[in-house]
């Protein structure tokens, strides 16, 4: 009786860590296939023609790195990254405003 619950309580351990390893290589090959996806959609933002130089909210130029665009009345405007993007979705007429 003690030697069947050895052996099970092992085999327990055993599935257990195969089952580990599994999802952790399964982890590593989705973000592989989200950074090789980024990049492409970074070089095709570089050709963009852009309504303004400068990053709206934080005045940032956009030549040093543009992280996201918006379309806005016709018009697409370059950001540093998607939180200066976010925060200039809330209030766009009041970032067009300033200078």
């Amino acid at each position: 009786m003690k030697k069947t619950v050895i052996t099970l309580a092992l085999c327990t351990i055993v599935l257990f860590a195969c089952n580990q390893s599994a999802d952790k290589t399964a982890a590593t090959k989705d973000t592989t296939a989200m950074t090789t996806v980024d990049t492409t959609v970074s070089n095709n933002l570089s050709s963009l023609t852009l309504a303004a130089d400068k990053d709206k909210v934080c005045g940032m130029p956009i030549s040093a790195g543009l992280g996201d665009t918006s379309l806005y009345k016709g018009a697409i405007y370059g950001f540093c990254s998607k939180e200066c993007k976010d925060e200039f979705l809330k209030n766009p007429d009041g970032y067009l405003a300033q200078k």
